[in-house]
């Protein structure tokens, strides 16, 4: 049977945590990828020129592109809204098809594993993540939740085999989970870099979104949180 090969530049947005990640590949492969995690949401700042410095550095123009993805979330409200609000903007202005890819599903293939579970996890508030968990196949084998972590989290499927935790929620949560079969691995977080592939897939696929209706997934309502009112000075 002939296997017909389908050829796709796709720029792909990662603003979903502190790690502000553009990159664009080409049939799932990355040509160029730019990052700034200062610690610092400054998705507003740098979004926009990292774009545009990686299209002029391959000597791109943005409506030789074929799709953008956009990292959905869950995540951050406030970096999730950049991100979406400028994928957006790119495929309404040069009529480019949108492709959503989960942050959490992204951030799992920053490892590869033999065996067992790989757990990605968000910070959300104190002891709080939002974490899904995916098998070494990367199957997601349960929901996405928002689930404050104890001593009792994910016992089930630690006394299986070895449960992976990666993410900036997974760093609180090592001296609460404390099971020997418990492997907490450092400095991942999601990336534009783990998106190429993905986001390739479902362009083959034609899973694309709606543009005008697309909207981030943020798992939890958007809560304001008002300031402390000063004490009166006299």
């Amino acid at each position: 049977m002939l296997k017909i090969t389908i050829l796709a530049i796709i720029l792909n947005i990662e603003t979903a945590t502190k790690n502000c990640s553009v990159s664009l590949a080409k049939d799932g492969e990355v040509l160029i990828i730019k990052e700034l995690n200062n610690g610092n949401y400054s998705h507003a700042e740098v979004l926009h020129p990292f774009i545009v410095e990686i299209l002029k550095e391959v000597n791109l123009t943005t409506d030789k592109i074929d799709a953008v993805a956009v990292s959905k979330g869950p995540g951050s409200y406030t970096g999730l809204r950049i991100g979406v609000s400028a994928a957006k903007g790119l495929c309404f202005a040069f009529d480019k098809p949108l492709i959503s890819v989960n942050t959490l599903t992204s951030l799992a293939h920053a490892i590869v594993i033999d065996t067992g579970f790989i757990v990605p996890m968000l910070d959300a508030r104190r002891m709080e993540v939002y974490s899904s968990i995916l098998n070494a196949d990367y199957t997601s084998i349960r929901e996405i939740k928002a689930e404050i972590i104890d001593g009792n989290s994910f016992s089930e499927f630690l006394e299986k085999d070895k449960v992976y935790f990666l993410g900036d929620g997974a760093a609180k949560c090592k001296e609460v989970i404390t099971h020997v079969n418990a492997i907490f691995v450092d400095d991942k977080f999601p990336s534009a870099k783990e998106m190429a592939e993905l986001s390739y897939n479902k362009y083959k696929k034609n899973d694309i979104e709606d543009v005008a209706y697309f909207e981030p997934f943020y798992l939890k309502d958007f809560v304001v949180i008002p300031e402390k009112k000063k004490k009166p000075t006299f």
